[in-house]
């Protein structure tokens, strides 16, 4: 089902004292080191992900649709995870390449690439994918940075989730969700990445599932979604600041927000 952008929110999110001096030149000379290092070949095993040199770059690719027809809906919070995740941290998401709007920046010390694929849903792995970027797969992120799978994190919504649940897995399969199956099989059938997966609840009664992932949040829904995002925001922050193993329990034991008042 071809169903996607959303427009970038302007949350009041709580923002870490990082120093960003000269962004570009930072990541590219950081970037360069990496690539030239041995050990910065990519994973192709589904191991777990572990704690990664900071000096290693991420990647994090938000799945959405483009264009204005499926901005703030149910299937683009992905998209708007990136939003927050860019807002926050001042990486512009000006720049067209591997056929998605992309940032580069840091995240404290750590090189972060910020991806949402701009090819619809189904499509969301070809910007992703392990093939060379001169291939017929224009969009070869992960294979062109040369980042290990482990440090790949995919967020998308889903539905076996309740609304604004956040859960954070290192690995698994793509449970159904189009964008998930079009990533996994530009990766070669390869699973072994993190995901962060936002609830957007069942559709009511007999209501069409794709129906209700091109729905847009009522006000109540909207202001919940938005503390969600703040929590994504903090996770990820965690993840690459302080490994995966504390982000996971950060997402996947905190109590549901409530919102006073």
């Amino acid at each position: 089902m071809n169903i996607g952008t959303c427009s970038i929110l302007r949350f009041q999110f709580p923002i870490w004292n990082f120093r960003k001096p000269l962004i570009s030149t930072r990541f590219n000379m950081r970037l360069l080191s990496v690539r030239n290092s041995s050990a910065s070949s990519i994973a192709t095993t589904t191991t777990e992900p572990t704690n990664s040199k900071k000096n290693e770059p991420w990647l994090i690719v938000g799945l959405g649709n483009p264009g204005k027809k499926y901005a703030a809906t149910r299937h683009n919070v992905g998209f708007e995870m990136v939003d927050a995740i860019a807002e926050a941290e001042g990486i512009s998401m000006s720049t067209v390449s591997f056929k998605a709007l992309f940032g580069k920046g840091f995240i404290g010390d750590v090189p972060v690439l910020l991806a949402k694929p701009q090819t619809f849903m189904n499509a969301s792995g070809e910007s992703v994918s392990l093939m060379s970027r001169e291939s017929s797969d224009v969009g070869a992120i992960v294979s062109y940075y040369k980042i290990p799978l482990k440090q790949v994190i995919v967020i998308f919504d889903d539905m076996d989730l309740p609304f604004a649940k956040l859960r954070l897995l290192p690995k698994g399969g793509h449970g159904g969700h189009n964008g998930m199956k079009s990533v996994i099989n530009h990766l070669k059938g390869n699973s072994g990445f993190p995901r962060l997966r936002i609830g957007i609840g069942r559709p009511p009664g007999k209501m069409d599932p794709i129906s209700f992932v091109l729905r847009q949040f009522t006000k109540q829904e909207r202001e919940e979604l938005n503390f969600t995002l703040q929590h994504g925001l903090e996770a990820v922050r965690i993840i690459l600041l302080e490994g995966f193993d504390k982000g996971a329990k950060f997402v996947n034991t905190a109590k549901k927000i409530e919102q006073i008042g």
